[in-house]
């Protein structure tokens, strides 16, 4: 199971342009689609928040080997569909994300990191 995946976070369609969003969210499913069908990442989980009062309305949680994840990042296709999206939603953004081994080797360093910080 992959230890390394991407977390790409959105709010809510700027008014008016809901129809759009629509379209660029089954446009960037659609490519996450194929590349877990091409083996290029591990998994693709959508997710929709309920309504919190918050401005995280969603997410998309992409796991894969941190190799293939940044070369999906650097694509032409995620990057145009990046730019799309932010024109259409609001707090939208793309960060890297670990979970698993590397969550557990993260925490087995902090402490050590941080000690001449106290």
């Amino acid at each position: 199971m992959a230890d390394h995946g991407i977390f790409i976070g959105y709010g809510f369609p700027v008014r008016g342009r809901e129809e759009a969003s629509v379209k660029v969210f089954g446009e960037l499913v659609q490519l996450l689609t194929v590349q877990a069908q091409l083996r290029n990442i591990e998994s693709v989980e959508p997710c929709f928040l309920q309504a919190h009062g918050g401005d995280l309305g969603g997410f998309v949680l992409v796991k894969g080997e941190r190799a293939k994840l940044d070369q999906l990042v650097a694509s032409d296709e995620f990057q145009r569909l990046m730019i799309r999206a932010q024109s259409i939603v609001e707090k939208f953004g793309v960060v890297n994300a670990l979970f698993g081994q590397e969550v557990q080797k993260s925490m087995a360093t902090f402490l050590p990191d941080t000690a001449d910080l106290r």
